[in-house]
C-alpha cells in the first residue's frame, strides 16, 4: 500500500476528505494529493502522522502496525477521535454534530466515574 493509499484510508476512517485533512493542518487544499507522485517534506509527514495518531513508519509503509514505535501517551485517542474512527450511523460516518453530542456525553460519564473511584 502506498503512502497516498494509507493516507486516504485514514481519512476515510474518520469520515473526512483529504482536502479537509489538509485544511485542518494548515496545508494547501490539494497538498495531500501531491503525495501520489512526490514525497512530502519530513515536517509535513510528521504533522499528518500526529494528526492521525500513527507512526511515520506506518504512513511510509515500513510497518503494517499503525502504532508501532509510538509511546503509550501518543497511542491514546481523544473521545472525538475514537468516535470518528469507529462509529457510524446506517453505514455512514457520524456527522460532526453527532460526534460533538456523543463526545459530551462520554466525557461527562468519564468525569463522573473518575470521581467515584
Amino acid at each position: 500500500m502506498t503512502l497516498f493509499e494509507r493516507l486516504s484510508e485514514l481519512a476515510k476512517k474518520q469520515g473526512k476528505s483529504l482536502n479537509k485533512v489538509a485544511e485542518e493542518n494548515g496545508l494547501s487544499k490539494n497538498a495531500l494529493y501531491q503525495w501520489k507522485t512526490s514525497s512530502p517534506k519530513s515536517e509535513t509527514l510528521e504533522l499528518i502522522a500526529n494528526y492521525f495518531g500513527v507512526s511515520t513508519d506506518y504512513l511510509l509503509g515500513r510497518t503494517d502496525k499503525p502504532y508501532a514505535d509510538l509511546s503509550p501517551e501518543q497511542k491514546k485517542m481523544t473521545v472525538k477521535e475514537a468516535l470518528a474512527s469507529v462509529m457510524s450511523s446506517d453505514g455512514k460516518p457520524l456527522t460532526e454534530n453527532d460526534q460533538e453530542v456523543l463526545t459530551g456525553i462520554i466525557e461527562a460519564y468519564l468525569e463522573k466515574t473518575k470521581d467515584i473511584k
